[in-house]
């Protein structure tokens, strides 16, 4: 590991990942390698848990490519140094904040959306001008065989290089000393990594999890709330870190909701057989969220096939914080659904709770958007949809408190891997100002003239 440091770290001193230009032509390198090798990656991904060849295009390899062209197109505006105003002592003078890349950087993939969250990250690196080591998960063992191939045959290792394996290799990466760790997974994994960061004070960017919530109120378009959430629940089979966790009902329209979300369900002929839903990732994770079934409040679905990996879709009735499923984040394809009456119980059963990384609002009302918007802190989320704010490069995608530290997606991410120094940029001359108000020998004729000029009250 420490070869594999020590080498990115020269490669960087030497500055040749600055130029604009170098940045560029890496960038268009990972495209074109990963156009190449795109079928092998499907092939990976199939094995590792049988995702379908379009659910893996959408969801895999496509934000990829718009991360890759969202950074080409603008990179050079996002590295320019952007000017602010000058102040009484650094007047006359030019003051900017100048972008620079943090240096060696160490991105830790999940196994969930394999290639996505493990290349989008590195994407942001690489523009803000960073060396990376990528480090993908190793649950899902045939696409992190796939990403390191392809990295290999594209790359120096001195600039990008994939380290393989499980905790013992992580464990060793996070032993020495980065510029920058970017962290997706498990917020209990998310704590180990900030506790071997803090060590160096390497900064981080941590995307974790959590409950994220859905809210579905009175006047609710009901069809397209049960079609946007059943869609956003059981893409992936469940598997992703803003899928709606739970869902809370209207009393008012409990019953239909469930019916509409049913049909929804029934409609969309969720199965291997019809390409279109996926294994649980492993048998450790097939038996955990199996064991969040309580079958006496199945609505529908509730069936576990051990041998394929695969449970079906389910939707839970009248849940409560007090059962098991509530316990921890679901990250699969069970929706338990609660009751409410009054929007200020919903408002204060989130608020007890740590801050979500997605929350989905369903409803027409204006007042009702305001209240939840400003009285509930979480990462992001959507309004009458769910789970699509993670298509928009534009937005910066991230948690807050247990559910994350910092964020990625376009300018954000290479924000996240870029220092911004401040520079004031002055004449060699002495103004006769600065000459009378900032050298000693003082005196209090000059501090009542300052606070004069600055509109301050003498104490």
């Amino acid at each position: 590991m420490q070869d594999v440091i020590s080498r990115q770290r020269a490669y960087f001193d030497t500055n040749v990942t600055k130029p604009i230009s170098f940045r560029i032509e890496q960038l268009l390198r990972l495209k074109r390698a990963l156009e190449q090798r795109e079928g092998v990656l499907q092939e990976a991904i199939a094995a590792d848990y049988g995702k379908q060849r379009y659910e893996t295009f959408i969801t895999e390899l496509l934000p990829v490519y718009s991360e890759i062209d969202a950074a080409i197109a603008n990179v050079a505006a996002w590295s320019t140094p952007s000017p602010v105003a000058s102040s009484p002592f650094t007047s006359p003078g030019r003051c900017y904040v100048m972008p620079e890349p943090l240096g060696v950087s160490l991105v830790i993939g999940p196994w969930n959306y394999p290639v996505q969250l493990t290349i989008v990250p590195a994407v942001g690196a690489l523009a803000a001008g960073c060396t990376v080591v990528l480090k993908p998960s190793e649950i899902t063992a045939n696409t992190s065989a796939a990403i390191a191939n392809l990295i290999a045959e594209a790359f120096d290792p001195a600039y990008v290089t994939v380290v393989e394996g499980g905790v013992r290799e992580t464990s060793a990466l996070l032993a020495h000393k980065f510029d920058m760790i970017f962290f997706t997974g498990s917020v209990a994994v998310g704590r180990i990594v900030y506790q071997a960061a803090a060590k160096n004070l390497t900064p981080v960017v941590l995307e974790l999890g959590g409950k994220s919530p859905t809210i579905v109120a009175p006047d609710a378009n009901l069809p397209l709330a049960a079609r946007r959430i059943a869609w956003a629940k059981f893409l992936n089979a469940g598997q992703t870190c803003i899928a709606p966790d739970y869902v809370n009902v209207h009393r008012s329209i409990y019953e239909e909701f469930l019916d509409a979300l049913a049909k929804e369900i029934a409609a969309s002929r969720y199965g291997l057989e019809n390409h279109n839903f996926v294994r649980i990732v492993n048998a450790r994770n097939l038996e955990r969220v199996a064991a969040l079934i309580d079958q006496r409040k199945v609505f529908t679905g509730g069936l576990v096939d051990v041998d394929q990996r695969v449970i079906a879709p389910t939707v839970l009735r009248d849940v409560n914080w007090g059962d098991r499923v509530m316990g921890e984040e679901v990250f699969g394809p069970v929706l338990p659904t609660l009751v409410y009456d009054d929007i200020d119980d919903v408002v204060s059963q989130i608020k007890q709770r740590d801050k979500p990384l997605a929350l989905y609002l369903f409803t027409e009302d204006a007042g009702t958007k305001r209240k939840i918007l400003s009285d509930l802190s979480f990462g992001g989320g959507a309004i009458n949809d769910a789970v699509v704010q993670v298509t928009n490069g534009d937005l910066p995608f991230g948690g807050v408190g247990t559910s994350g530290i910092g964020s990625y997606h376009g300018e954000a991410g290479f924000r996240s891997f870029s220092h911004y120094k401040s520079i004031v940029d002055r004449e060699a001359l002495t103004t006769a100002e600065e000459q009378q108000f900032r050298y000693s020998p003082y005196n209090d004729d000059y501090l009542k003239i300052m606070r004069q000029t600055l509109g301050i009250r003498p104490g």
